[in-house]
Order: structure tokens, then sequence, then C-alpha cells
């Protein structure tokens, strides 16, 4: 009998540590080479690594959010006669630690196992296990256990009783309005949340920040949008592909936007490509998925990127590749009902544009007072690649896009 040890591996992107969200297997179970056997949440995405051995798991170590740097073991794995070269190891370790065929056998696991192995194992403890709680979802787990919740006290509202989020953000409610006063609640501040909270606060530590903003009239946007998902309605374009598509536009006009600071060398690096990041609320936090040279895409297929980014972020499924490399940014705070926002640069990019609610207000046509739908442009911007006449260019010429749409026909 062979006993091997598996350590965390090099998930990539410089990342030197992960945290364990649940262990997919537990002691005592058959494996197969590039198996999911845990799932790790690292700065910046939340990944399934599978193991490079088969055999029988003997241990596990470390339980449901603790901390394991890479390199450190992870589980131990005994086997007997698979020492044939090429049989007991596999090459796909490297990287972001997810394989195709790893993405299929998870996908292929039966319910009942991956639920029953949910509960932290430690790597010495082999009692039976209390009956699994019924949750499928990752992120709703994740939610849970950073909001202290106990899943196994919840009803869940979903078939045959499966806990859902809003089921753990009721109990947060509930348990918010319980708390006696004084009471504290700590959130820390690790993953994904601690990534951005870190990047930002060096945003602000680093980067001369200036803003300008300005109010369009978005009434000739919305007729256009309208008139191109009535020709394909079934590959449909969000206002948010719109000014994205505007962005890209204006960063061929004023490249400087889409550069970053060598601080080192003390010169500024424009980047040929425009990869571009959006803000991204989910129940894990804030997150910036990047689409990668946006400049070479349409617009049907950058608003296809950005919806299929979307998910995967709210699923918490983006590898890390998907949210690093960014070098310019888009943020839609106007979904959140709000008019405007002097938005912090995404560290280590030059710029971010911002647009709020769209709303009907009084607005001069032609000389007469009519209602049309407005909104407000920002751009926050670093004052060491550019100063105000190039911001103000690029805002200006972003403003017209938004007013007259099919002035950009000649650009496109």
């Amino acid at each position: 009998m062979n006993v091997r040890q598996f350590a965390l591996p090099d998930l990539g992107e410089g990342l030197v540590d992960a945290e364990i969200v649940r262990w997919l297997v537990e002691v005592g179970d058959a494996v197969e080479i590039d198996q999911p056997v845990v799932e790790v949440e690292t700065a910046k995405a939340a990944i399934e690594v599978p193991v490079p051995y088969a055999g029988v798991v003997t241990a596990l170590h470390g339980e449901a959010g603790s901390t394991v740097e890479v390199g450190a073991p992870l589980l131990s794995v005994a086997s007997a006669g698979l020492s044939e070269p090429g049989v007991e190891t596999s090459p796909n370790l490297v990287g972001s630690g997810v394989t195709k065929r790893a993405r299929r056998q998870g996908r292929r696991r039966p319910l009942a196992v991956a639920e029953a192995v949910a509960a932290p194992v430690s790597q010495v403890a082999v009692a039976p296990k209390p009956g699994p709680v019924a949750v499928v979802s990752p992120v709703v787990r994740k939610l849970a256990r950073e909001n202290h919740v106990d899943l196994k006290a919840l009803s869940g509202s979903g078939p045959d009783g499966l806990v859902l989020r809003k089921d753990v953000v009721a109990a947060m409610s509930d348990q918010a309005e319980n708390t006696q006063a004084g009471g504290q609640t700590r959130i820390p501040l690790r993953g994904v949340r601690g990534m951005m909270a870190e990047r930002l606060s060096r945003s602000r530590r680093e980067i001369p920040e200036a803003t300008v903003w300005v109010d369009v009239d978005a009434t000739g946007l919305l007729a256009a949008r309208q008139e191109i998902n009535s020709v394909d309605p079934a590959r449909p374009v969000s206002l948010l592909a719109l000014i994205a598509r505007f962005c890209v536009l204006g960063l061929k006009r004023y490249p400087a936007l889409n550069s970053t600071i060598d601080t080192e060398r003390g010169e500024i690096v424009l980047s040929d490509a425009v990869n571009l990041g959006f803000a991204a609320q989910t129940p894990r936090g804030l997150v910036v998925p990047v689409v990668k040279d946006a400049q070479q895409l349409t617009t049907r297929e950058l608003a296809a990127q950005l919806g299929h980014l979307t998910e995967s972020a709210r699923e918490g499924s983006l590898p890390p590749a998907k949210l690093t490399g960014g070098t310019f940014t888009v943020n839609n705070y106007g979904v959140f009902g709000v008019d405007g926002s002097a938005a912090i640069i995404n560290h280590p990019e030059a710029a971010i544009v911002g647009i709020g609610r769209i709303i009907d207000r009084p607005w001069v046509v032609d000389g007469q007072l009519a209602v049309r739908k407005v909104t407000e442009l920002t751009l926050a911007f670093d004052h060491r690649v550019c100063d105000g006449e190039v911001a103000g260019g690029f805002l200006r010429f972003l403003a017209d896009c938004v007013e007259r749409p099919t002035a950009l026909l000649g650009d496109l």
C-alpha cells in the first residue's frame, strides 16, 4: 500500500495560499485521477481542485474555513498496484487547477455524494458524520459561513428542503434583529473581499485621482438599443455593452486612459489591447471580471461576454485569469438606483467610467423644454497619465455617443 500526500498546487496568478470552502470527498472514499476533491477560494476565484492520484482517501489535512499554503498537504491517498508511469498522476495541475475532465466529473457527481461530503473533516477523524445539509450551491455555503449562519438549523424553501440563498439572507436578517445592544458581527477580510479591499486601498494611497462628470440625454441610446434588439432578439445587447463599446472607441482616441504607471522606471505604459473590466456585485462581494481584447469584438460579442462573465462571477466559478489583467473599467452603479458616484480606480489601471440611473428629467431640446431620459456619466482618472483636457475630451466623446449613437457609424 502506497500512501501519497497531495499538496495544494500552484494555482497561478502569483497566489500563495487558498481557503478551503468544502471537501468534495471524505476519508474512505475512492478517487480517480483528475477527480475534484476540494473546493478552495483564492483571493480571486473559487476553484475545484482535482487530485492527481487514484486510490482511497486516508486523511484530509484541514477543515472548511482554514487556509492552506501552496505546497502544503491537502489530503492523503493510499493506492495499490498503480505504480505504472502515466497512470497514477495527472499533469494538469499547474495554473487554474481545473481540468476539462475534472469539470465533467464534477458535473456528474451525484447530489447525494456532493452533499454528504460537505461537512468539515479533520485529517484524523474517521467518525460517522451527522446527516448532510440540503445545500447545493457553494456560494450559499460561503455566504452562510461568512455570516455565521448554521445551515443545519435552516428549513430550506427549495425543492425537497433545499436551502437557497434567500433562506440564508433571511436568517442573517433574523440574526441582526436578535442582536443585543452592543453586539458585534465580524466579517473576515479575506478571499475576494480581502483582495478588493487591498486593491482599492492601494488605489487611494498611490493614485492622485480626479473626477469629471456630465449629465447626458440618453433617449437616443435607449431607442438605438431597442432597434438593435428588435433585429436579433436572440442575441440582446445591454446598455452596459453599448457604454462599453463607446468606451473602447474613446480609448482609441485617448489612449492615455488605457495605461498603467511603472513607478520603478517612472514611465507611463500604454496598452495596445483594451482589456475591459466591469464591476459586478456578487454574494462573495465586489469583483471585476475582465473581457480581454474587447477592441476585437463586435457589440453583440461584447454583450455576450459581459453576460457570461457576470453569470459566472455570481456563481463564483470564474478562474483567476478572468479577474486580472484589466486596463480600463466600466461601472454601472445606476442599477443601485443612484445618480452618480466618485468611483475608486481599479489599481493599477488609470481610469474608470461610471453610469448612473436613467430617469425622466426636464431637458431643453431645440430651444423647447421636454421630458427626456437623462443619466449622469462620471470619469475618475489618474492625473499622472493625463490632464483635464484629455479626461474631458474622452468623457465628452462618450456623452456624444450616448446622445447620438448613430454618429458612431463612421468609426465602426
